[in-house]
């Protein structure tokens, strides 16, 4: 029998997540933080939980990694079918109920919650979440993972419409580093990715350059990192 510890190490990884998507006067920003969790080990301490659908839809995921990656492996496809056969980019729209289908045909096996986002000519900007479960909402913003669980109240008082995009990305990056702050299973770097009219911008923020709270302690280099960038200093006798 595998003890807990080797069934720890061997089980399914899993994205105790924060994801974040908010709309703006514009477009449309999606972040992530970056870690991945197998039991209670980071498997990945720098994930990209912020997967390309098409040229302006984006996925956050968040749940089980695998469960999430086959799901929008299976969308990108269905929509690169979808632009070839219409001869123009599919909306964000179809992009979410095509992510919705799935999540609901398959919802006795599946264990991802994800955010959809992206920009289209004939509805500009949108946000949908679909959680566990297959259910499609259309949103003006909307959180999910393990980390979301300490953001509702933020985002009932800092949320509000008509945000500028610099305005939006510092609340989205002010949130991912709130939960990360509270929350075990999220952590690593935060990763926006904006996405309007002009196209996508990804932006990547590291935990020394992130907000601190409450009584968190300033990140050190590890015992390694040290060594390593050390010269060994002769031994005298």
């Amino acid at each position: 029998m595998e003890s807990q510890k080797d069934c720890e190490i061997n089980g399914p990884h899993s994205m105790g997540t924060t994801i974040i998507g908010v709309t703006y006067n514009g477009g449309v920003v999606l972040g992530a933080d970056s870690r991945t969790s197998t039991g209670v080990y980071v498997a990945n301490r720098a994930s990209d939980k912020i997967t390309q659908l098409t040229d302006n839809v984006y996925l956050c995921r968040s749940g089980s990694a695998a469960d999430s990656q086959t799901v929008s492996d299976y969308v990108r496809y269905f929509l690169h079918q979808h632009t070839i056969q219409l001869g123009q980019p599919a909306t964000v729209k179809v992009a979410a109920n095509l992510v919705r289908l799935l999540s609901y045909s398959n919802k006795n096996m599946l264990q991802t919650g994800m955010i959809i986002g992206g920009w289209d000519k004939y509805e500009g900007g949108k946000i949908f979440g679909v959680p566990l479960g297959g259910t499609l909402l259309e949103l003006p913003f909307t959180i999910g993972g393990s980390g979301s669980t300490y953001l509702y109240g933020f985002f009932d008082q800092a949320w509000k419409e008509g945000m500028t995009q610099e305005e939006a990305e510092q609340l989205v990056v002010k949130a991912v580093s709130l939960a990360i702050a509270r929350d075990g299973a999220s952590g690593g770097v935060v990763r926006t990715v904006t996405i309007n009219s002009e196209g996508v911008t990804r932006k990547y923020y590291p935990e020394d350059k992130l907000p601190r709270w409450h009584e968190e302690l300033e990140p050190q280099d590890s015992l390694l990192d040290i060594l390593s960038s050390s010269s060994p200093e002769p031994m005298v006798s």
